[in-house]
């Protein structure tokens, strides 16, 4: 094997989900034209999606067919798949709910689009002998795939849970949250050929707010300089890991998407094929965005609206 320096890792960045009312106007044209794809239209400037809706319903094989179809021109596009909250938090997934969800991975897997699947675990569950072998119990009824699994207790963070993860080839998944008690810190850890990584933003003040919205959750914008730290830790983790995948949850107006542009050109250097739109939204992704003509058309428009607005 070639030196770690020397090793072509993919690292590929992305959302979680694409299909939130919220992103049209910002993520996507506000007028978008007749056969508009969202998913496409993602695939065309990212290279990794987490699939958010597996969660809430498992979709029939011909929805996951479906999604390989829509991206077929775009061959470096892979999906993770959030399993069913069946298996994880209302634990009343049955062996039908099971079955179905391998026949729903039966597409992505075959065809080469599967990265892993994702086991989240709510803050809830915390490290407790029941509690591993629930975790073990249902990492087992799907380790013919690359598992990720996010606990997100601090109970976890132990040096011999990652010694655990990396006995069963399980992938800790490092996540960026509110700095709340008992909540788990930021990690980096590498324990199986996938290396992933998981940003929900530090919305503290909504985090555990009774009565609060997923949107209010998971409203946050990150910083440069907050992401500057995880962009070194997945530089290292890719000398370690196989694969790398780095995942923005903080999905509110497309603050996701503006986030993994803006860590893709941290971690590359290389300018972004931003939409329009999203710039139009968050105007200091101008200084990572590829298409030159944005910056003048938007400096035009502000001059317009001061010239407009003058005498």
């Amino acid at each position: 094997m070639p030196p770690a320096a020397e090793r072509a890792v993919p690292v590929r960045v992305g959302t979680a989900g694409w299909t939130y009312p919220d992103w049209k106007g910002t993520v996507y044209p506000a007028r978008p034209g007749r056969g508009f794809d969202p998913l496409a239209y993602l695939a065309a400037r990212l290279d990794l999606l987490e699939v958010d809706s597996t969660f809430y319903r498992i979709p029939p094989p011909l929805t996951t067919g479906d999604w390989v179809r829509r991206v077929a021109d775009f061959p470096s596009l892979r999906f993770t798949v959030k399993l069913f909250q069946g298996f994880t938090h209302t634990r009343k997934a049955s062996l039908v709910d099971e079955r179905a969800f391998h026949r729903a991975l039966e597409p992505l897997a075959r065809f080469g689009r599967l990265s892993a699947v994702l086991v989240q675990w709510p803050w809830s569950f915390r490290d407790t002998p029941e509690n591993r072998r629930t975790l073990l119990e249902v990492a087992g009824r799907f380790s013919a795939y690359p598992l990720a699994v996010e606990v997100r207790h601090a109970s976890w963070g132990k040096k011999e849970i990652l010694s655990l993860f990396r006995e069963k080839g399980l992938a800790f998944c490092n996540v960026d949250q509110p700095a709340l008690a008992q909540c788990l810190g930021p990690t980096g850890a590498v324990t199986a050929g996938l290396a992933y990584f998981r940003f929900h933003g530090r919305n503290a003040a909504a985090w555990f707010r009774e009565g609060t919205s997923r949107d209010e959750r998971y409203n946050y914008l990150y910083a440069p300089p907050e992401l500057a730290p995880w962009v070194e830790a997945v530089r290292e983790a890719s000398t370690l890991a196989e694969e790398v995948a780095v995942v923005f949850n903080n999905h509110f107006r497309g603050q996701a998407a503006a986030n993994a542009f803006e860590f893709r050109h941290a971690l590359t250097g290389e300018r972004q094929p931003v939409p329009e739109s999203l710039v139009r939204a968050y105007p200091r992704l101008e200084a990572v965005c590829s298409t030159v003509f944005q910056r003048s058309l938007f400096a035009a428009e502000e001059a317009g609206a001061a010239f407009s607005g003058s005498g």
